[in-house]
Order: structure tokens, then C-alpha cells, then sequence
């Protein structure tokens, strides 16, 4: 039974890394003000351009490059529509999406199309000695690759970096609770949203990164399967707050996890309720019946000097 345990932790935890990653850009740009609907086309697309990138190099490395570049070009455009030239946020990132599945769908028959897919060159797990060996959270979460050691680093320095405590922390705050009035106290409105929103765009790259490079050592069609729109509801679970959005994206993690362990831990529960069980968790999340949360007060509304 501990072998199951230990094996359904570091499913969950593997699961959630991507997820992880993507959560902690798509906090930032909601606190900021920004509702940022596209993450599942930047992962997308960082995971498309990073097989790409790594299968035409020969080089891993390359792919990552290749899928922050990717992230970021794809935050610029979420950006440009949504910040600068103010464009309602959810039709932009539900539009960007489509748009995101369609190419990397036809750029996968192009260049993948002939089975190169399964040579991707990848990441493979590094085991940090002694505390691997620690029962049930070693494997989980001193097995992973250089991605997914990274992905932890990244939302740790971004949930330090712009906690309640610090003055970036409460510059974003308060552009996203108010931003008229932020403008007023020299606060520079658009070019923090703007900088969120990129800063999603290459966290999210980073993250499709590492379901490409790191978990499949390959590309297939629609391979984020959803996890960017998971990313925004572990945002609401965690009511906005760095440390329990973490947490809802390890119990997301663990949840997609379960349906793989299920049998040996002697649960018989057919295969499409355990594949459906996340995003139930994700209902409930939205629903509100995981505590009360308040968005802050500027979400989703553009911002026009003079309002």
C-alpha cells in the first residue's frame, strides 16, 4: 500500500507541475487586473514551438528557448488586445485559444506528422541524493527534471517576490482593486498589466515546456488537454493568495493522479468518472463551496485615463 501512496503523490505532484507554473502567471495578471482566458493556448503553443524547437536542434535546451519565445509572442498579442487597445478579455482569450489549437494542430500534421514526434529529445528525472529516498514525498518531489525543479523555484520566487509584503506585491494589488485611483498616485497602470500579462505568457511556455519536453518527449494534438483553464479555477480556489493557489493545484494534481492509481488502491470506479474528477473539483472551486473569495474589484475592466 505505501508503494501506491508514494506513487499516486508523485503522480499528483508531476501532474501538477505544469499547472503550477501556469497558476502562478495567471495570479499575477488577475491580481493586476486581467483576466488571462488564453493560458491554455500559451501552453499550447510554448509545448508545440518547444517539441519543435527541440526536435530541429537536437537540443532540449533549444526547445525551452523556443517555448518562452513562444509564450511570450502569444502574451504580446493577449496584451496588446486586452490592455492597449482594451478588447473584452474573455472573447480575446476564448478567440486566442482557438486560434492556438487550430495552428499547433496543423503545425503538428506538418512537421510531425510522419511519427518524428516520438524522437523529441526530452528531460529526464534527476534524483537529489538522500532526499529521494524520503517515504512518500521523497519521489515526489526530489525525482523531477531541471523543468519541473525549476517550476518549483518560479512559483516560489513569484509568490515571495509580489506577496501582500512586498511593495510590488502591493503596487499589483492595488492597480488590480483600483486602477484608476493607482493611475492618479503615479502608479504606471498599462505597463504593469502589460508586464503580467508577458510574464503569464512565459511561465505558461515554460509550463507547456515541460509536458513536451519533460513528461512526453513528444507533441500531439490538443496535448494541454484543458490544464490552462484548470489553471485559472486553482486562481479561484486559492482566492487570489499565492500559497493556497499551491495548494489547489497539488489537490488538482492529485486528483487527475487518482484515476491512474485507483486500481491498486482497490477502487473500482469506471474510468470516465476518475478521468471527469478534476474538473468536478473544479466545479466546486468556481462554485464557491470551498470557502468565500472575492476577485479583486478591477478584473476584467479596462483601464481609460480619465475614468
Amino acid at each position: 500500500m505505501s508503494t501506491v501512496v508514494e506513487e499516486l503523490a508523485s503522480g499528483g505532484v508531476r501532474l501538477a507541475v505544469p499547472l503550477l507554473l501556469a497558476s502562478s502567471g495567471e495570479l499575477l495578471s488577475e491580481r493586476a487586473g486581467v483576466l488571462n482566458l488564453s493560458v491554455e493556448g500559451m501552453m499550447l503553443t510554448g509545448a508545440f514551438a518547444g517539441a519543435a524547437g527541440a526536435l530541429a536542434s537536437g537540443s532540449a535546451g533549444v526547445g525551452v528557448l523556443a517555448a518562452l519565445a513562444a509564450g511570450l509572442l502569444f502574451a504580446a498579442l493577449q496584451a496588446l488586445l486586452s490592455v492597449v487597445l482594451r478588447a473584452d478579455q474573455i472573447v480575446t482569450g476564448i478567440t486566442a485559444n482557438a486560434l492556438a489549437l487550430g495552428a499547433t494542430t496543423y503545425g503538428s500534421r506538418v512537421l510531425f506528422g510522419d511519427g518524428a514526434a516520438d524522437s523529441v529529445p526530452g528531460f529526464d528525472p534527476v534524483a537529489v541524493p538522500v532526499l529521494h529516498r524520503v517515504p512518500v514525498l521523497g519521489p515526489a518531489l526530489f525525482e523531477q527534471t531541471v523543468l519541473g525543479y525549476a517550476a518549483f523555484a518560479v512559483a516560489a520566487a513569484l509568490a515571495l517576490g509580489f506577496s501582500r509584503r512586498t511593495g510590488w506585491g502591493l503596487a499589483v494589488d492595488a492597480i488590480g482593486e483600483d486602477a484608476t485611483t493607482a493611475d492618479r498616485c503615479g502608479l504606471p497602470v498599462r505597463a504593469v498589466r502589460f508586464a503580467a500579462v508577458l510574464l503569464t505568457g512565459a511561465v505558461s511556455g515554460l509550463a507547456g515546456a515541460q509536458l513536451a519536453l519533460s513528461e512526453v518527449h513528444a507533441f500531439s494534438d490538443d496535448l494541454t488537454g484543458g490544464i490552462g483553464y484548470l489553471a485559472v479555477v486553482a486562481v479561484i480556489a486559492g482566492r487570489w493568495r499565492a500559497w493556497p493557489t499551491i495548494l489547489a493545484c497539488l489537490f488538482i494534481g492529485v486528483a487527475q493522479s487518482l484515476q491512474f492509481a485507483a486500481p491498486a488502491l482497490g477502487l473500482h470506479l469506471s474510468a470516465p468518472l476518475l478521468t471527469t474528477l478534476p474538473y468536478v473539483v473544479a466545479l466546486l472551486a468556481v462554485s464557491g463551496l470551498v470557502g468565500r473569495s472575492r476577485a479583486p474589484s478591477g478584473l476584467t475592466t479596462p483601464f481609460l485615463r480619465g475614468n
